[in-house]
């Protein structure tokens, strides 16, 4: 369930306060055209990036929510928006071209920046995360439950998942019937579910109180983050490939319809 990939990449060796920056700027990227072609272009970027850093695996495992998320971009905003340019209609819906290719471009731009977060947490160990942003001065206990989060998805879904192999191993169907019938046959199932996260989560607070969490405002900290002229460079890079994005689409370029 870690998503984290142990490889020997630039990605990997990157400061995670500059790959933190990174990822807000290739958000903002993402944002700043919507038009398909250079939202295409923006996700090949991505793409190439997880390749060079090893994290294609992480992507292929979520392959379904990439998906799902681009099937309902691509048909919902077309419904939404309207264009000069008509299409079809049926009664008071009116597909227009504008409208079809903006929604090919927010699903191409979701899936980007979905990719983006994936690679950010295929390259980063949560302690760099935490010292990041410890560092960027969020507060210990913010920092602290942010982390918390990282290391509990896993350990939480584990525990779903011994809980449903025990329910089958003593005869619960859980796979035969339609859709509707199989989540009937799951709702049972959410309290043993809820009942192990509050144990999980009272045994941490008993644990955090033991060894005397917030006892002290001063913390002292194992991993010292160095930034490097490689940290730079990248930064530099992006910085300027955002800007460039930005004066591209104010210049009039990019764009399907005027709006983000």
């Amino acid at each position: 369930m870690d998503l984290y990939l142990s490889r020997d990449s630039a990605l990997h060796r990157l400061d995670p306060r500059i790959k933190l920056f990174c990822l807000a700027a290739v958000f903002v990227l993402a944002m700043t055209f919507n038009h398909p072609l250079y939202v295409a272009g923006i996700a090949a970027l991505i793409l190439l990036a997880a390749a060079a850093s090893g994290c294609l695996s992480n992507l292929w495992r979520l392959r379904f929510l990439f998906a799902v998320v681009f099937v309902f971009a691509c048909v919902l905003w077309p419904l939404l928006l309207r264009g000069p340019t008509p299409i079809a209609s049926l009664g008071p819906l009116t597909l227009t071209l504008e409208a079809l290719l903006y929604g090919l471009a927010v699903g191409l731009r979701l899936d980007a920046m979905v990719a983006a977060g994936l690679i950010f947490l295929s390259t980063t160990r949560v302690e760099e995360f935490t010292g990041a942003l410890r560092h960027l001065g969020l507060p210990f206990p913010v920092s602290f439950a942010f982390s918390m989060a990282f290391r509990f998805v896993p350990t939480f879904a584990d525990s779903a998942y011994t809980i449903i192999q025990a329910q089958k191993s003593r005869g619960l169907d859980l796979d035969s019937g339609g859709v509707v019938t199989r989540l009937r046959r799951h709702v049972p199932l959410l309290v043993p579910v809820v009942i192990c996260a509050i144990r999980n989560t009272d045994l941490l607070a008993m644990a955090l109180e033991s060894r005397g969490f917030g006892a002290s405002a001063k913390r002292t900290e194992y991993l010292e983050l160095r930034t490097r002229r490689s940290d730079w460079l990248a930064a530099t890079a992006v910085t300027a490939l955002v800007a460039a994005a930005i004066w591209w689409r104010v210049a009039g370029h990019g764009a399907v319809l005027p709006r983000l």
